[in-house]
């Protein structure tokens, strides 16, 4: 039996790698945005009129419930029809393929968790947003008058209205006067999470970039360790 001599063993100390993170609870926060998603989608389709009928006040006149429809992007945004909501599916796919190799590709490489985690919620987002396009025109019969198919015309349900101003502005402004305006789109979880991640990556990038020099300073101490 051959023991290490305790000289060599305690002259200096190992420095041990940070161990890389499991994506699995990344893709778990992501899976919580769509069960979210779709659960709240669902409740709105089953339980709620369309328009101003079913509309459910929260808090005051400033946040409501308000069930609608949109064939676009986040936000209400739209492509030109019929071909820009296909369009717009195929780039959504490409997105999460991208986002989901992107979060095992941070973690390899010891990016800060909190950064990992805001990708996970743009994720969730495009996923919850994806399976209406996908699904809904089939599912709920949503898709829009003439579309070409049922299957990834599907429309999206949005539900969150933060009625921040809603009417005509006065007829004495330049340009925009008389003109009817809503200051504020009506959204859903999906856009939600999107919106939470990126927001936060561009408040907290001095912080989580600052982990990330960090973490690459360690690696290299090790590298150069070993």
């Amino acid at each position: 039996m051959e023991f290490d001599s305790p000289v060599a063993s305690s002259s200096l100390p190992v420095a041990r790698p940070a161990r890389r993170g499991s994506a699995l609870p990344f893709f778990l926060l992501a899976l919580l945005v769509i069960a979210l998603d779709q659960l709240s989608k669902y409740l709105v389709h089953t339980y709620m009129a369309p328009g101003l009928p079913g509309e459910i006040p929260l808090i005051g006149h400033w946040l409501k419930l308000h069930y609608t429809i949109n064939p676009g992007m986040a936000f209400g945004v739209e492509l030109p029809p019929p071909y820009g909501k296909l369009l717009l599916t195929g780039f959504r796919l490409l997105a999460v393929g991208g986002l989901s190799y992107y979060i095992v590709y941070l973690l390899r490489h010891r990016a800060a968790r909190g950064f990992v985690a805001c990708i996970a919620l743009i994720l969730g987002g495009a996923v919850g947003n994806l399976l209406d396009s996908i699904f809904y025109g089939v599912l709920y019969n949503n898709a829009p008058f003439g579309a070409p198919s049922k299957w990834f015309f599907g429309q999206v349900i949005d539900m969150i209205y933060v009625d921040i101003y809603e009417g005509f502005l006065p007829a004495a402004w330049p340009l925009v006067g008389g003109k009817y305006v809503s200051l504020w789109p009506i959204f859903n979880v999906a856009d939600s999470s999107i919106f939470i991640g990126v927001a936060l990556i561009l408040l907290l990038q001095g912080r989580f970039f600052k982990q990330e020099r960090a973490a690459e300073a360690n690696v290299a101490a090790d590298a150069s360790a070993a």
